[in-house]
């Protein structure tokens, strides 16, 4: 079992829900899988919670999705809406998301 952070950064909603799928692949297949919403990522949310895309819901409710950058969401306009989604406003880099905490807990780190 291997212990995998994905960090989105791409505001494209393919490119996120191809993160997405990978997230649900890799934990099905046994593997220790979180998801860290960052950059223009955080935009998505709001549409994928307006769509009741389960694919999303899913990895939110089972705890999959992390949280989503706090200053990156204030500075897209999207912090109250990321805080109506439940999402942790992660911001531990200077405001922002950081992946330290993740690689220092031996989590492989794939930026999408």
């Amino acid at each position: 079992m291997k212990k995998i952070l994905i960090y989105t950064m791409e505001g494209k909603k393919m490119c996120f829900l191809h993160a997405l799928m990978n997230a649900k692949q890799l934990k099905e297949t046994g593997n220790e899988v979180k998801v860290v919403l960052e950059g223009q990522s955080v935009i998505l949310p709001k549409k994928l919670e307006e769509e009741k895309n389960a694919l999303y819901l899913n990895l939110k409710e089972n705890g999959t999705i992390v949280g989503a950058c706090y200053a990156c969401s204030k500075i897209l306009g999207v912090l109250e809406d990321n805080k109506k989604a439940g999402l942790e406003l992660i911001q531990d880099m200077n405001g922002h998301a950081g992946v330290s905490k993740y690689a220092n807990e031996g989590y492989e780190v794939l930026v999408f």
